[in-house]
């Protein structure tokens, strides 16, 4: 969340960005976060007024005793009993107000980079890079949810028998592609540098609250409520959450972790006609790269983790572009977000595969996550993450671009992993 004593030194810049990703009550939230700091800093202050007063009181009331001023010394006690009360209540109401503040302040998005381009919908978002060329397919080409049941390989309705719409299940061929993919993804992040985490796939609300997931995504989280737990929408989420009420050491910066996890999304409302097999699933495989380092860093992080990820889809020989998103497209807690979309050549369309995001400061003040700088300063970090790679539609990239007649060729890169070159 954005810091209160930020808003108040960068007010103007912070409605700039929040009007840049078209929140048109933004003045009014502003306005209700400054109101309710000034009312706690005015109720602070007069708390450790009154505490002061009843210690200095406290101290005279012995003295005056031993100097015979009885009376002086009722007053005096009298005074240090109304400013006890008059503390507690103030103790009270401070509390109260930081409550109100912090549940203002969940309910505000990351203020966005300079450089991210105004706009308000997925058109908008600007097209930085591009590598690769569209594949010709054969005449009798098809999407890779007419591929999947031709070759027997994930059983969509074998899923919905089981848990429901949007849970497949992955058999033979298709079950190794996919180890393969996660095997591949991961190795790859460690020869980068990166740090393997096996994390629980359960948060408690602390982890949701921690990298922003809560209260902004709660409706499309699995929530068990008998033991309030959440299901993970992402690695992210576990992974960033090991660092938080922690102070690291700047030596130990950058912090590289890699994880591979089951995601799971209710995705409420983002069904549609143009949604079919592998482009949207409630439950899906994900490796994710998470860093954590100083602000100065965090920029040259974000374009090395853009660089991974563009790398992976090079190796895997899909063609793909890379967005820099525009205010209205970007997520909640992101100062920045650079998609990276392959092209599917049977669907005719651009699929998202990853999300390489830098959240700057605002995770790390919901999350309590800083670090002593050379100066011996407290700091907060900055918190990054990126899906390297998120399986669903990468494999129906390679299903669809590679199908011949013969069947489907598997990219070189993954032979070793799949023990198999083509799926026939």
């Amino acid at each position: 969340m954005l810091q209160t004593q930020y808003i108040r030194d960068n007010r103007d810049r912070v409605l700039d960005g929040l009007l840049k990703r078209n929140i048109k009550d933004a003045g009014k939230q502003i306005a209700e976060v400054l109101k309710t700091d000034e009312e706690r800093r005015a109720a602070q202050s007069a708390r450790d007024e009154a505490l002061s007063r009843s210690k200095t009181q406290a101290r005279e009331i012995g003295q005056l005793m031993q100097a015979g001023k009885k009376e002086e010394a009722e007053a005096a006690r009298v005074a240090t009993q109304q400013d006890k009360a008059l503390s507690k209540d103030l103790t009270e109401k401070v509390g109260l107000l930081e409550e109100k503040l912090r549940s203002l302040l969940y309910n505000i998005p990351n203020v966005p980079n300079e450089n991210v381009p105004a706009g308000t919908v997925a058109d908008d978002n600007e097209v930085v890079g591009q590598w690769g060329e569209a594949p010709t397919l054969y005449d009798g080409a098809t999407p890779h949810w007419d591929l999947i049941k031709k070759y027997d390989i994930i059983d969509f309705d074998l899923g919905n028998k089981i848990a429901g719409a949007g849970f497949p299940v992955y058999k033979g061929k298709g079950a190794r592609i996919q180890r393969a993919m996660i095997n591949f993804f991961l190795d790859e992040a460690r020869e980068a540098g990166y740090i393997e985490i096996q994390p629980p796939i359960f948060i408690n609300e602390a982890s949701g609250y921690g990298t922003g997931q809560l209260p902004d995504k709660e409706g499309q989280m699995y929530h068990m409520t008998v033991d309030n737990l959440y299901a993970i929408p992402t690695a992210e989420v576990p992974i960033t959450n090991i660092y938080r009420d922690e102070v690291l050491n700047e030596k130990a910066l950058p912090v590289k972790n890699v994880g591979y996890t089951p995601c799971f999304r209710r995705e409420a409302g983002a069904w549609g006609a143009n949604v079919r097999g592998l482009n949207r699933l409630h439950q899906f495989d994900k490796v994710e790269i998470v860093q954590i380092t100083t602000p100065e860093a965090s920029y040259e992080a974000l374009t090395k983790m853009i660089d991974h990820v563009t790398g992976l889809l090079q190796k895997l020989e899909l063609p793909y572009r890379v967005l820099n998103l525009c205010g209205g497209d970007l997520g909640f807690t992101a100062a920045q977000t650079f998609d990276m979309e392959v092209y599917s050549a049977a669907q005719k369309k651009w699929l998202e595969v990853s999300s390489v995001s830098n959240f700057e400061t605002y995770q790390a003040n919901r999350l309590k996550l800083r670090y002593k700088n050379g100066d011996g300063r407290i700091q907060l970090l900055h918190t990054l993450n990126g899906s390297g790679l998120a399986l669903p539609r990468v494999l129906a990239a390679l299903l669809e671009n590679n199908q011949s007649e013969k069947g489907i060729k598997i990219p070189e890169v993954l032979v070793p992993y799949t023990g198999f070159e083509w799926i026939d």
